[in-house]
């Protein structure tokens, strides 16, 4: 990463002037949702479980998830950031990495974590909370026995909280272990929003409120309010039940054609 993303230097809120251009990479569109800052990145690698990665081989391309470990060394001008994994001896994984050039695969991956659905005022207005890193890199196998144990430990530190598991050489050489070393990679976040105010209507006749305009309440309903932003909340009582006269179409009936509805309030 460039002393650019690590300091984190003022951004705007978005770059519409962004392009895809041949050996580059494209700058992140939304600015003000981008995380430059190094241990706020480690926070939000240390959150996920599950990263998913793609590459391409003699079949064409495929993606995978696992399970991984990592470790993310960083100073004010630069960042490393190495996945690590283990697999059985064969699989199609593996095949890939012994197929490429040199043993080196290019890979894509990406990692989420805290994702939530976030419910906006209509339809066009939900949306969803996240933190995500996506990147590009290389996999290669790793041979030294050492590094091995190393990766292994990684593993059980990030999926099992446990940083300080022993390995023997015979439990490292019964897995084969791999790594990703990180050539690119962005970090993500849209928080989900606070509401900024929260009322509970007093009566239980449904009426007005007077910020949104909403004219049938009901209980346990979360009701997006555009008063003050797309997602603010309204929990609202629910009317009590009662007896409405529903008149059927005047082609059909009479007034014994009248008939009760009943709303529970739980349609």
């Amino acid at each position: 990463m460039s002393m650019e993303n690590i300091a984190g230097a003022r951004k705007p809120a978005k770059r519409e002037d962004e392009h895809t251009v041949a050996g580059e990479h494209r700058m992140m569109r939304r600015a003000d949702r981008e995380v430059t800052d190094p241990e706020r990145i480690a926070a939000i690698i240390a959150a996920c479980d599950i990263v998913e990665v793609a590459y391409a081989d003699a079949e064409g391309l495929t993606i995978v998830p696992l399970n991984f470990g990592f470790d993310y060394e960083y100073d004010e001008a630069t960042g490393k950031l190495t996945l690590w994994f283990h697999s059985a001896p064969h699989g199609r994984k593996l095949d890939a990495i012994r197929a490429a050039a040199d043993g080196r695969l290019p890979v894509a991956f990406t990692m989420q974590a805290d994702c939530e659905v976030v419910a906006g005022r209509t339809t066009c207005n939900w949306g969803e909370a996240f933190k995500s890193i996506v990147g590009n890199g290389t996999a290669s196998l790793v041979e030294d026995l050492d590094e091995c144990r190393y990766g292994l430990q990684t593993l059980m530190a990030q999926q099992a909280h446990m940083p300080n598991v022993e390995f023997t050489d015979a439990q490292v050489r019964s897995v084969t272990v791999w790594k990703i070393e990180v050539d690119y990679f962005t970090t993500k976040v849209r928080a989900k929003p606070a509401p900024t105010h929260m009322h509970q209507h007093p009566c239980r006749a449904a009426r007005r409120c007077d910020r949104c305009p909403i004219t049938s309440l009901q209980q346990g309903w979360d009701v997006g309010c555009g008063a003050a932003q797309r997602f603010l909340t309204y929990r609202v009582p629910r009317p009590a039940p009662s007896l409405v006269m529903v008149p059927l179409s005047s082609s059909v009936f009479s007034v014994r054609s009248t008939v009760l509805a009943l709303i529970s309030g739980n349609c």
